[in-house]
Parts: structure tokens; sequence; C-alpha cells
């Protein structure tokens, strides 16, 4: 019997446990997004922008099929814990390895914590929470992550422009540590698990993709696509109006979304995952291209402030919808379906986004009209049935008529 089935009780010691692990967590590698583009052009790489994103998630979403395997079968502590050593290292090592190549570099390696951790984290939640309030689940456990999120880039910018960016580093590294701390006191939740071996390793055809988490994956991808654009160009949007502090754009951002998330996954346990998503979806799809219609301070953070709040409903949905979609053997590799189409869409957007700003200011409004616009292309996946099954029943038809 699944342990979500045991207890009606959602606010548990363990589960406040790990959303305070994870909002420490995503702090740490938000802390210092903001301030990475001028560090990359400071070290001569101003052209390469688009990879500062696209390679940290190139290998979260590689990572993912092998922590989905791993999380179901070693268990969901050990590999949380793990990603969480790999942010904690990845944050010392960049004021060493201070050239482009070793940015570049750190930047794939540092993308292994996400590509482990939050898989490994989502699968923990849903064992330990009951069903009927999955939604709600997922919801505050984004709110947590985007907690520490929203608070992180104000302080890493203030040590950058006060002290330095090695200080900024550091302290990056001192909230991954807190994070891994607070997950000493965690047990297993997996009733039988094996010590890692290296044929864990290997994947077969099935273990790459959860064929039951396509449509959610398909449906967070299209949706998040917008956000690595705006990891890429806001940062540069923020210094074209003025705003001296990057970080209080990605404060309002997460703000925002913590807002929405708060109430979003309760109503989509009350009113059904799809008919909340459909909603969602639409409201960031006009989010996207008001963003990018901004010509001041006031209305850039007004525009993050939208777009946040329209993924803080799209999100917890997903989320849960995936859940529902999955079994308890499987659902590490559930998880790793969805954030493979996450990690993909954000790397995807950052490369599609540098590409169409292209260091042009008047290119803003342009780029997040093609973001609005792919956001709405999700609208069309937001469906029980898969593709292949429609298109099954259509030559059934077909050939009986």
């Amino acid at each position: 019997m699944s342990l979500a089935t045991a207890t009606n009780h959602l606010y548990t010691p363990t589960f406040l446990l790990l959303c305070s692990s994870y909002a420490f967590f995503g702090g740490s590698f938000n802390m210092i997004i903001p301030e990475l583009p001028a560090y990359l052009s400071s070290l001569g790489g101003s052209e390469l922008k688009g990879l500062i994103i696209a390679l940290f998630t190139l290998t979260a979403g590689l990572s993912r099929p092998f922590s989905g395997k791993l999380a179901d079968i070693v268990g969901r502590k050990p590999i949380i814990i793990f990603g969480t050593i790999v942010c904690i290292i990845c944050s010392l090592l960049y004021p060493i390895l201070s050239s482009v190549g070793g940015f570049l570099a750190l930047r794939l390696i540092h993308g292994f914590s996400t590509g482990f951790s939050p898989t490994a984290i989502t699968a923990y939640v849903a064992d330990i929470v009951p069903v009927h309030r999955r939604g709600e689940a997922m919801g505050i456990i984004g709110v947590s992550i985007n907690f520490g999120s929203s608070l992180s880039p104000p302080l890493g910018g203030y040590l950058a422009n006060h002290y330095s960016l090695s200080a900024m580093f550091v302290a990056s590294a001192a909230l991954a540590l807190i994070s891994l701390s607070l997950l000493i006191r965690l047990h297993e939740t997996i009733p039988v698990t094996s010590r890692f071996k290296a044929r864990h390793l290997k994947l077969t055809k099935t273990e790459i993709i959860n064929r039951r988490s396509v449509l959610p994956a398909l449906v967070c991808g299209l949706s998040y696509l917008g956000y690595g654009a705006i990891l890429t160009v806001t940062p540069d949007q923020c210094e074209f109006l003025g705003m001296s502090n990057k970080g209080l754009f990605f404060t309002t951002f997460t703000l925002c979304t913590v807002l929405s998330r708060l109430v979003a996954g309760t109503v989509s346990d009350r009113y059904g995952r799809l008919p909340v998503m459909r909603f969602a979806v639409v409201l960031l799809a006009l989010a996207y291209v008001l963003f990018g219609q901004a010509d001041s301070p006031n209305l850039l953070l007004m525009g993050s402030g939208f777009v946040g709040f329209s993924i803080g409903i799209v999100i917890p949905a997903v989320f849960a919808w995936t859940t529902d979609r999955s079994d308890d053997n499987n659902r590490g590799k559930s998880f790793a379906t969805l954030f493979i189409g996450l990690e993909f869409a954000i790397g995807s957007g950052a490369i599609l986004g540098a590409t169409l700003y292209h260091n042009e200011p008047s290119q803003f409004k342009f780029t997040f009209l093609v973001m609005g616009l792919i956001a709405f292309v999700a609208l069309f996946f937001i469906r029980e049935d898969s593709f292949s099954s429609i298109w099954k029943k259509r030559f059934h038809s077909l050939v009986r008529s």
C-alpha cells in the first residue's frame, strides 16, 4: 500500500522538513543566475549567453532517466543527497575555474544537481501525501523552491555588487549545505531498496521515457519554453530599462508564482486537472506577449508577476496530473520524464530566446510574442488520450467505414 493512502494529513514534520530543504536548494542555484550573463561577458563569452541555461538544462535533462530509475531502485533519499552535494561542489568551483571553457564545463556539471534532487524530491512527496491532496502538495512543494528562489537573487546581487562574485558563489554553496543538513533527518519512503551497482546505469528503451507521462511533459515543456528565454534575455532587458538590481525581477516573478501556487493545487484537486491547465495555459500565453511590451522597470516587474502567477497555476496541476497517471513502482521514472520535458524546454527556450533577441533591444517584443504563441500550443495536448490512441481510433473508424 502506498504511504500516501496511510494518512489524511499533509503538513507532517517530514513534509515540512522536505519543503525547507527544497527552499534552500532552490535558493542555492537561483542566487547566481541573474549575475551569470555579466560574469560570462567579463570572461570574454558575451556571445555565449544562451549556453548559460542551455548547458545547465542539458545535463539536467540527460540525467533524468538515470535519476528516475535510481530513485525507484536505490531510494529517494540517496538521490536527493547526491544532487545536493553536486550543487555545493560546483558553487565553490566557479571562482576557481575562471575561464570561458571552465565556466561552461561547470554549467554542465551543475546541471546534474537539478537532474537528480528534484526528481527524487517530487517522487518522495508523491509517496507521503494523501491521494486526494496531491495537487495541493505539489503546489506547496513548488512554493518551497520558489520561496528560496525569490529571496536569493537579490542577496546574490547584493553580494556581487558590494563584495565580490566569489562571495556570492560561497553563499550559494552555503545554502546548499544547509539543504543537505536538513535531508539527513529524512527516512526512506520506498519499502525495498538495493545498493547502487554500475549495472543500474544501463537503461533500456522502456526506462528512458514513461509513456504515461509524455502528455504532461509536453504541456509542461511548451509552457516553460518562455521561461528559458526569460532567464537568458531578461538580465539584459533589466539593464536596458535601468533596473540596477536584476534580482528584483526574479523576486517579483517567484513571489507571484508562490501566490498562485498556494491555491492552484487545491483548485485542481477540486475541479480537475484539465480545466485548470487549459485556463492557465491561455493566461500564460497572454502573459508572455504582454511581458515583451514592457518599456519601463515598473511594467517589467508587473509583466514578470503576470508570467509568474500564470506558471504557478499550470505547474502544480501538471505535476499532480503526472502523479495521477503513474503507479507507485514507476513514480521516479514518471517524474523523470516530466522533468526531461521541462529541462529540454528551458534549454531550448534559452537558445531560441538568445537567437531571436540577438543582443538587440528592439527584439524584446518579438521574442516574447513567439514565446506566447508556443505556450498557446500546449492547449492542444491537455487531454487524457495519447496521440497514438487518438490515431488508432481514427484508423479503426476509417476501416469500418
